[in-house]
């Protein structure tokens, strides 16, 4: 920290590595509730986050409640030399701190440093920046999960290896539930606060509930002692399931936490990494974890500066112009009929939560096939999970679940039929839709939307070798036209 120089740390900076120890202030932004929708319950979490932070402080923090960030800085003297960043979270953070002109230390809270990934992407081709190709090279120069130059156990991935469906008949996987956190007076403070917003003509998605995720680096470090203890062993084989009675499964929800910067990545790799050596954890789970963090998460914050600003906005590459249903907006599952996608938007409404294979195989496959706009829904995404973060969602729902950018993050659509639901979670059974028809007045609307899907797209996308086959299979389809006119026309799904 420089002599005199106070640092703005964001809300997804709380976490001690990004405190040196001199004068911090915080900033609650409450307009941006109004300019963007938000999840009651992420609303929640940032101010709660932000008001545990500046109780931990002391005199040494301030926190400032203001509609403006600029106006709250410059108001006191936090310009130029006064003030200094650690990074940026955002592009518009970044904008603001270089027209305030701050000093912007380097970026904290990941695993790799940019000047790194600029080494390893140049003269690669956009097509080349494979998150797996990225990931091998990390683990390469960082040992982590390596011995003697070569991947423990042989291999770099077990994605294959965790795909396994849920057991059979089972209402869940039978774990303890997961951390949750004894809400106290600041909670309450923020309750308030909330309710005065919405009283004063704030629209929230969701709903108001008990907080069930960390503010606090305490609160954090437990939530990870949890997930160790109950659920690492079982997040491999599980990562791809899903079940209605289990809304967490094995997965670790420990993203909140690290992109509110209350946790580091590495701890949580040389935790996991610990378990796996000293042999209470099996290596497919482990190295599923790894690749989470160390892998995927970097690579996404990476391209999120990579690929530029207007990343989102021209990216549709599938020509996908619907826009968002209402009900998506209003996270009504009663709306809904399709089992599966009523259950996940409900649980969106109730919890702003929902595992990574139901955003990408339940909500993100039929966004895809319907067409959506994909700017609309990454704002969507970005609003209503509680994870949400300006950097996280482009890369994930523009390019990995849209394939809106022509596949610089995905090498094909990520599209499938009801029958790959009905394999990997329990929502089939008991549903209106049966999941093997794809025409009439019980087709399902994943199984007749991916093919009415590929008859859209089949121009765009028929030069993509990974969908010579799909595209052959349509080709075949005796009741095409049928299927297509059908989809044209559903109401219900």
């Amino acid at each position: 920290m420089t002599d005199a120089a106070t640092r703005w740390l964001t809300a997804e900076q709380l976490g001690p590595h990004f405190d040196d120890g001199g004068p911090i202030v915080l900033i609650e932004n409450h307009e941006v509730f109004r300019r963007r929708p938000t999840h009651r319950l992420k609303a929640h979490l940032y101010l709660s986050a932000l008001r545990h932070r500046a109780r931990e402080l002391g005199d040494r923090g301030e926190l400032v409640v203001s509609g403006s960030y600029r106006a709250a800085l410059e108001e006191r003297g936090m310009t130029g030399g006064a003030l200094e960043v650690v990074g940026a979270t955002s592009w518009a953070q970044r904008r603001l701190v270089e027209r305030l002109g701050a000093s912007i230390l380097p970026d904290r809270g990941f695993v790799t440093e940019r000047e790194e990934f600029a080494r390893w992407a140049e003269g690669k081709t956009a097509t080349q920046l494979l998150m797996d190709r990225y990931y091998r090279q990390v683990r390469t120069r960082t040992g982590i999960l390596m011995e003697g130059g070569e991947p423990v156990g042989g291999q770099f991935s077990y994605d294959h290896d965790n795909r396994e469906k849920p057991p059979k008949d089972a209402v869940s996987l039978g774990l303890p539930e997961p951390w949750a956190p004894v809400e106290d007076d600041i909670d309450a403070s923020v309750r308030e606060t909330l309710d005065a917003l919405e009283a004063d003509g704030v629209r929230f998605l969701g709903r108001d509930a008990p907080r069930a995720f960390p503010v606090t680096r305490d609160e954090a470090l437990a939530s990870l002692d949890e997930f160790i203890e109950s659920r690492l062993g079982d997040f491999g084989p599980y990562e791809d399931a899903s079940l209605a009675g289990d809304d967490t499964m094995a997965h670790s929800r420990l993203s909140v936490a690290l992109n509110l910067g209350l946790l580091h990545p590495l701890e949580i790799v040389s935790r996991v990494v610990a378990e796996h050596d000293a042999g209470r954890a099996p290596l497919p789970s482990v190295e599923g974890i790894v690749r989470q963090l160390i892998g995927w998460r970097d690579w996404v914050w990476h391209l999120y500066w990579h690929l530029g600003e207007d990343y989102v906005e021209r990216s549709n590459h599938l020509r996908a112009t619907t826009p968002l249903p209402e009900e998506w907006w209003q996270l009504d599952g009663e709306a809904v009929q399709a089992r599966c996608l009523s259950h996940v938007l409900e649980g969106v409404g109730r919890t702003g939560y929902a595992h990574h294979i139901q955003r990408l195989m339940i909500l993100g496959n039929f966004a895809l096939q319907r067409g959506y706009d994909p700017a609309e829904l990454t704002a969507w995404f970005q609003g209503a999970f509680v994870d949400g973060t300006p950097w996280v969602m482009p890369a994930n729902v523009v390019g990995m679940s849209q394939f809106a950018d022509a596949g610089l993050v995905a090498t094909k659509p990520y599209a499938s039929g009801g029958a790959y639901i009905d394999r990997m979670s329990d929502f089939c059974g008991g549903c209106r839709f049966d999941p093997k028809k794809r025409l009439g007045e019980s087709a399902c609307p994943f199984t007749a939307g991916y093919w009415a899907f590929l008859d859209r797209v089949e121009p765009v996308i028929r030069g993509n070798h990974r969908m010579a086959q799909p595209l052959a299979g349509l080709r075949r389809l005796a009741d095409r036209e049928e299927v297509v006119a059908q989809e044209r026309a559903r109401t219900a799904y």
